[in-house]
């Protein structure tokens, strides 16, 4: 019976940090260096966060497969394709996407650009960062999450997001933070 309960315990605590992943709403958007491919910075490593500075940006850090495709396939391929088509009808704000991998840089310069012509992407640039599916320092990006999704304005996180499984229906409540951040 207690070895019952000390497994239930340890399911739980996995699961609820399996959940949390990102800055905490209210910090400042730290540095995020990555190499970017498509968009605004191409062929080159840039602060994206920097660049970004005050303005509304929907930052996403994908796990990657080995071939380039987010982890969570097509479906996080479809999210991001429904958040770049909600995002586009809202001046001022870009989404930057970065996958992440400790050996794949080279491999997402040549998929990410195959990414985008498939989905036709209008306000997402995307990077690749090759330091490890933890992402960034001072990000805390959960290696077991599929996709973080960290919404900013101002330069802070107005809140992260951790999908272990994500569809296109989970871009509204990421939209409505946004919204709430912006006014707009």
């Amino acid at each position: 019976m207690k070895v019952m309960a000390m497994i239930a315990g340890l399911v739980l605590v996995s699961t609820v940090r399996a959940d949390e992943s990102g800055p905490k709403a209210g910090e400042k958007i730290p540095a995020l260096k990555a190499y970017g491919v498509v968009g605004t910075v191409e062929g080159k490593e840039a602060d994206f966060s920097t660049d970004r500075k005050d303005a509304p940006t929907i930052y996403i850090f994908v796990a990657a497969e080995e071939g380039g495709l987010p982890v969570s396939g097509r479906p996080g391929a479809r999210f991001i394709k429904v958040l770049d088509g909600e995002v586009a009808k809202q001046e001022g704000v870009a989404v930057v996407a970065v996958w992440l991998s400790d050996k794949g840089l080279e491999k997402h310069k040549e998929y990410l650009p195959k990414f985008n012509g498939s989905l036709k992407l209008e306000k997402t640039q995307l990077a690749a960062f090759d330091g490890g599916k933890s992402g960034p320092n001072n990000w805390g990006i959960n290696g077991d999450t599929h996709l973080t999704v960290v919404v900013a304005n101002k330069g802070k996180v107005v809140k992260s997001f951790a999908f272990t499984s994500v569809n296109d229906t989970d871009v509204r409540p990421v939209m409505t933070e946004l919204k709430k951040a912006t006014g707009k």
